[in-house]
């Protein structure tokens, strides 16, 4: 008896579905990572102090949205021509893909185990941040393996009803994932504004420094913010993203002066890893004004005082 012949449509039908099945697995698990590593941040790490996931969960997210349906709707197509033809279960590509997709499942989770052992081994800590992800590893790899080995044993071609229910439980748990990233880092509204007063805390820090600098150099600090701008050493003072304000500034005394902003949201402390603001960085001789930029929502006024031992003017220093 002769082999089927795979047809253009049965080629991309199984490519399409592998890309959107490899892509969907890999973004849902860096989703449920990020989620961890917001609940269980490492305090070893850079991201305990300085949290920016916000950004690689808005594309996991994306991609979950798009692949999800893509995935689900390309292997309801392939049931249902495999339904009408059931030489099409024969075709070398399903049976590649089917293999394919059971080799890295289970190489996965070998890897994941090893990972695991390995990490007892060295007597390293074993956190919950860290128990969590090779536990998620170990689900998504072993749920993956044990679904297509029910596909090539036909379990889901004698079962369709259950084999659609397999599908509304996949659509069911990324719309669960994807909801509860909304929670953790909030609507899009929110991000934008996170970000706009990020802006603000980076434009307050460059005016800061830009005062401090023209003290240095006149021993006086300026009576406006506008005495600041200097076309020539390409100096422009920025303003609010959303206004496009310029930002309040008073000198409060011969060296002391205030920065004033209306944020959006609260600023969280560095505590229990939350996200702040960046520190400004510290001048060439290592030492810099203090840089406390927390804040709370509304209009928020910084108060600096400038240390003449610290930033001595230009003219001493020569």
């Amino acid at each position: 008896m002769d082999k089927p012949k795979v047809t253009p449509k049965d080629f991309f039908l199984w490519a399409g579905a592998m890309v959107a099945l490899y892509g969907g697995v890999v973004a849902y698990i860096a989703l449920i990572f990020d989620y961890i590593n917001k609940a269980y941040p490492n305090p070893v790490s850079y991201d305990y102090y300085y949290y920016g996931g916000s950004s690689s969960i808005s594309y996991e997210t994306a991609t979950l949205i798009v692949l999800t349906p893509v995935f689900l709707i390309l292997m309801r197509l392939i049931r249902r021509s495999i339904a009408n033809d059931t030489s099409r279960k024969e075709i070398w590509i399903r049976r590649w893909a089917l293999f394919l997709t059971l080799f890295l499942a289970g190489a996965t989770m070998v890897v994941d185990l090893i990972v695991l052992v390995h990490t007892y081994l060295q007597g390293e800590d074993l956190t919950v941040g860290f128990l969590l992800k090779v536990l998620t590893v170990f689900l998504v790899a072993g749920l993956g393996f044990m679904h297509f080995v029910a596909d090539v044993w036909g379990y889901w071609e004698r079962e369709p009803a259950r084999a659609k229910m397999v599908n509304y439980g996949v659509g069911l748990l990324v719309l669960v994932t994807i909801i509860a990233g909304f929670f953790i880092i909030g609507t899009p509204q929110q991000i934008r504004e996170e970000k706009q007063d990020m802006i603000r805390v980076q434009n307050l820090q460059d005016i800061q420094w830009q005062v401090v600098n023209y003290w240095q150099q006149k021993e006086k600090l300026p009576a406006s913010i506008a005495e600041l701008n200097d076309p020539i050493s390409g100096s422009i003072i920025p303003v609010d993203p959303r206004t496009k304000q310029q930002y309040e500034y008073r000198a409060t005394g011969p060296r002391a002066f205030q920065l004033c902003a209306t944020f959006a949201a609260a600023g969280d402390s560095m505590e229990g890893g939350r996200k702040v603001p960046m520190p400004v960085e510290p001048m060439a001789d290592g030492k810099s004004l203090p840089d406390n930029w927390q804040h709370d929502a509304g209009r928020v006024c910084f108060d600096r005082t400038i240390d003449p031992e610290r930033y001595p003017p230009y003219s001493k220093t020569r």
